[in-house]
């Protein structure tokens, strides 16, 4: 029986935030399909470990640390990908963070600090990625997006703004940028058993808002897992997704359905 090929199969990959959470179950899970894979973040000895695990798997895979809000490191960065596998032709858009308060109590700080994460950070990994991606012929790019772009949650009207942008950054740059065979989707999903979904809920439990279990339960059914997160990635990032453009797939058991 012939072995089927990798669904990223021999593609030059970036994940960023790719270090621990969904990004690290995004770059298992690529390396697994065949990608090689560029782990960009600032968690220097996950990351690290994380690449040198993939290669002892018999995968590629490289690290290389930045703040993805920075414009220099996200082009050292990519430049380091683009020496180690050539110019990537794949993209997952994951670095984001996430600030939960009451509006009348968030500061000019946290909303420029979360801005230039959550945004400027894809802002930045896409315009740094793209000139070499369309010369290479084309390619996918992913971005994190969420529930909280549609679906309201108090103490967190930072974060949904955020995403909201990140939700129309997708769509535009898969509409400018079709004709030179470049995708661009956002995968949004629902609470995540990761350290960064586990906060979430304690810090909206601490304000008052109910994120208990049963709470969860009766929205999304449990939590989502990080590997859940990163198979929808894969899916829209391989050629599997190949008229699949400017789209939204929410990972969220229908939370946003009811």
């Amino acid at each position: 029986m012939v072995e089927r090929p990798g669904r990223l199969d021999g593609r030059s990959t970036i994940v960023s935030g790719g270090a621990d959470g969904c990004g690290a179950a995004a770059a298992r899970l690529f390396a697994g399909e065949g990608a090689r894979v560029a782990i960009v973040d600032r968690q220097v000895s996950k990351g690290e470990a994380l690449a040198a695990e993939i290669r002892a798997g018999g995968g590629e895979a490289i690290f290389a640390e930045a703040d993805v809000s920075k414009r220099d490191a996200v082009e050292a960065a990519v430049a380091a990908a683009t020496s180690a596998f050539g110019p990537p032709t794949a993209l997952f858009n994951h670095a984001g963070s996430i600030v939960v308060k009451p509006f009348l109590e968030t500061t000019d700080e946290e909303y420029d600090w979360l801005m230039d994460v959550n945004v400027r950070s894809m802002f930045l990994m896409t315009r740094a990625v793209l000139p070499g991606m369309i010369e290479a012929g084309g390619g996918s790019i992913v971005c994190t997006s969420s529930i909280s772009a549609v679906a309201a949650t108090p103490a967190e009207v930072l974060y949904d703004t955020t995403k909201g942008a990140v939700h129309m950054f997708a769509r535009a740059i898969g509409v400018e940028f079709r004709d030179r065979n470049v995708r661009c989707n956002a995968v949004c999903p629902g609470f995540i058993a990761t350290a960064h979904g586990n906060r979430e809920v304690e810090l909206l439990s601490g304000f008052g808002v109910d994120a208990s279990e049963a709470a969860i339960r009766a929205a999304q059914g449990r939590m989502c897992r990080p590997e859940e997160v990163a198979s929808a990635a894969l899916f829209l990032l391989s050629d599997e997704a190949s008229f699949v453009n400017g789209a939204h797939l929410f990972v969220d058991n229908a939370f946003t359905a009811i």
